[in-house]
């Protein structure tokens, strides 16, 4: 009969002195097993979650190209082989449980898997600090844990040997990443990784499994270990809010703001909300009341395809008349949280009408048109203060989609789902305590961090790929210029001419695009290409040429073999040179058959462009275009669907800008006169980007001082 907490002596087993492996493990130990294994499992899926975020972070502050392609790579690496690794983990995890009911530990004749294969000296120095770590921070835990297994299993467990040691945790996961085809580094910052995401917790698996064999009877009477407080496992603790974030009474220059306006918004009285009865006898609710009202309104506020149809007014009245005759009083709203109501359905209206927000994204954020209502009415700071929780909440989703190309099926991608579970949890659960705006805010501004980084380190390449291009161009440009010079007009050998507009043309851009054009190497390479043409030209001083070929010889191999000019066609080349070059030796002056005249201008490849007729443009669009600043959005309405693309680089030697779509990929270029025809010709708009909820309360304003 089993006993609670030890492995039945099965008789087979006793024969030959050994257990069975798996079988021989008791219930208690296996719940052991697999209360650590789904620890283990949340903890892995934590790392590969933010793994991408960190080895993106490590890429964007490579100092070279190649820092950076390593760790793209291994992101590219990790993405497709996150499930393998989890499960090599997991697997070697069960099969270090199930030798535990093999004795031959007991001699240490078995030495897991994952400490027999030899480690890089930066990863073993890497894991032995975390191990001590682990060691030092949850010694307690550790102690106990190794003792109930042995007292489970009946024989001496050395440390090593413990399939949860830390030791061994860090063995499962260097094992398992071996298969990443990626350098050292990358699995030192994995490794960091699985410190900060599984080991971190360790004590959570420790505690849970010395609960667990304490009330199996396993040596209870051992003390529990010390918990640990979350800033020792280095867990991000919320900051408390600021005092003014938090508290319900509005700041002075609230209620400054919303006095000077009071008598302006008197005039818009039943706009948004009931009209004031003309009975004497009609009693204002207090605020709190209308507060209960707008959260009951709140929960039945419709989808955004029929937000439109919603009027706030209309649903108040209604909720009015059901008070008026419950309490056998009239009942209307005071004229100051009417005036309120009127505000902000006026900063809604503007919302809901901004051709700076894609569609879907509008109709999405008039739903939040009462909660920010309520907000409103609790803290007025909200129209004084930018940094307000709420405020600032609406203003960054705006900023977030912006350069969203928005079609039939809306916004498209995760941002869309991120507004969504935005509005949703405000219309659910906010009540009256204005910290779940702080609380998603956070988490909204904490899931963009990483999209907003890589979307820059795109423009960034964006822009390198630009100024290169345009550097190229100048070099073509300026070999162009020169060879034209010295060829136009003039007879000479055709091998020669080849030579030097498909092959020395090359030499002579790598030498400006490197090094510039007062540079040695590009003056070099021109004195090179003058020497070459005097040598093929009458009339011929034979003395004179037979010192200067050996260095021009020279540096004409040394020339073409930078730009890796195939080496048949330098032989042939030299072949045709020597030949020439005997022939002016002998005195040969007439041009030969092989020679030919060059009548008109070397075209060198991408040089050529079409001269274009400037386009009449008033100086207002003009002024515009040189006006815009990096990163300003415009949107395209010249195609079926409307493009929004922002500037991420001007090309000063061409006045041509650059847009990138809202992943930082190049989608459009203009030139100054182009751009300003398309904002003459209403085919390209700029959108404006200012905080959303700040544009909506100045346009507002205004708009109550025009009416006055």
């Amino acid at each position: 009969m089993r006993k609670e907490g030890k492995v039945v002596p099965l008789a087979a087993a006793s024969d030959q002195g050994r257990r069975p492996p798996l079988a021989g493990l008791p219930v208690l130990l296996l719940q052991v097993r697999d209360k650590a294994a789904l620890q283990l499992r949340q903890g892995l899926h934590d790392l590969f979650d933010n793994a991408d975020d960190t080895l993106f972070e490590m890429a964007d502050k490579a100092a070279d190209r190649g820092g950076q392609h390593l760790y793209f790579e291994a992101m590219r690496d990790l993405r497709l082989k996150r499930k393998s690794i989890e499960r090599g983990v997991i697997d070697t995890f069960h099969d270090r449980f199930a030798r535990l009911g093999d004795n031959d530990l007991v001699g240490g004749l078995m030495v897991p898997a994952p400490v027999r294969r030899a480690v890089h000296p930066q990863l073993t120095a890497t894991i032995d600090a975390m191990v001590a770590r682990v060691n030092a921070r949850d010694a307690t835990a550790l102690q106990h844990m190794g003792l109930r297994f042995q007292a489970l299993l009946e024989w001496p467990l050395p440390e090593q040997l413990n399939p949860l040691a830390p030791a061994a945790l860090c063995g499962y996961f260097i094992d398992a990443v071996r298969s990443l085809g990626v350098a050292a580094r990358v699995k030192d910052v994995l490794l960091k990784l699985f410190e900060r995401y599984v080991l971190r917790d360790a004590d959570v698996i420790y505690d849970e499994v010395n609960r667990l064999m304490a009330a199996a009877g396993v040596l209870s009477h051992l003390p529990p270990s010390p918990r640990r407080r979350a800033e020792d496992r280095q867990l991000p603790v919320r900051q408390p809010l600021d005092e003014g974030e938090g508290a319900i009474a509005a700041d002075a220059s609230g209620h400054l703001l919303f006095d000077t306006l009071q008598p302006l918004l008197a005039r818009s009285r039943g706009l948004f909300a009931p009209r004031l009865q003309a009975n004497g006898n009609a009693q204002p609710v207090d605020t709190a009341d209308v507060l209960r009202l707008l959260s009951h309104l709140q929960h039945y506020v419709p989808g955004p395809e029929a937000i439109d149809e919603f009027e706030l007014g209309q649903q108040l009245e209604q909720l009015l008349l059901r008070v008026s005759v419950r309490s056998g009083t009239r009942r209307r709203i005071h004229p100051a949280d009417e005036d309120m109501i009127n505000l902000m359905g006026r900063v809604f209206t503007f919302i809901g009408c901004d051709e700076n927000l894609p569609p879907v994204l509008r109709s999405l954020l008039k739903r939040l048109q009462i909660p920010l209502l309520k907000v409103a009415l609790l803290d007025k700071s909200v129209l004084s203060r930018p940094g307000h929780p709420a405020r600032r909440l609406l203003n960054e989703i705006a900023a977030a989609s912006l350069g969203c190309n928005h079609d039939k099926n809306g916004l498209g991608g995760t941002l869309q789902l991120r507004v969504e579970r935005i509005v949703q949890r405000v219309l659910n659960d906010f009540a009256e305590d204005p910290r779940l705006f702080a609380e998603l805010l956070e988490e909204f501004l904490g899931q963009n961090q990483h999209e907003r980084r890589r979307n820059e380190l795109f423009e960034q390449r964006t822009r390198d790929a630009e100024e290169g291009r345009v550097q190229a161009l100048q070099a073509r440009r300026q070999v162009q210029a020169v060879l034209n010079q010295r060829l136009r007009g003039r007879v000479l050998p055709q091998g020669v001419v080849h030579m030097l507009v498909q092959h020395w043309s090359q030499v002579l851009m790598l030498a400006w695009l490197k090094q510039g054009e007062a540079s040695w190497a590009w003056r070099t390479a021109v004195h090179t290409l003058d020497t070459l043409l005097a040598s093929v030209t009458p009339p011929y001083e034979p003395e004179a040429l037979v010192q200067q070929v050996p260095a021009l010889l020279k540096a004409l191999r040394e020339g073409l073999a930078s730009v890796a000019t195939d080496s048949a066609t330098t032989r042939d080349f030299f072949l045709q040179l020597e030949q020439l070059h005997l022939r002016a030796c002998a005195g040969e002056q007439l041009p030969s058959e092989d020679d030919v005249l060059v009548a008109q201008d070397i075209m060198l490849d991408a040089a050529q462009e079409e001269g274009a007729v400037m386009p009449r443009v008033a100086n207002g669009p003009l002024s515009q275009v040189n006006g815009l600043r990096i990163g300003t959005w415009i949107e395209v309405l010249d195609e079926q669907e409307a493009q929004r693309c922002k500037l991420v680089a001007r090309i000063d030697s061409r006045d041509r800008l650059v847009f990138a779509n809202h992943a930082g990929m190049k989608v459009r270029e203009w030139d100054v006169a182009g751009l300003g025809l398309g904002l003459q010709q209403g085919t390209v708009r700029v959108l404006d980007d200012g905080p959303l909820f700040d544009r909506a309360l100045d346009a507002v304003i205004k708009s109550l001082h025009d009416l006055k």
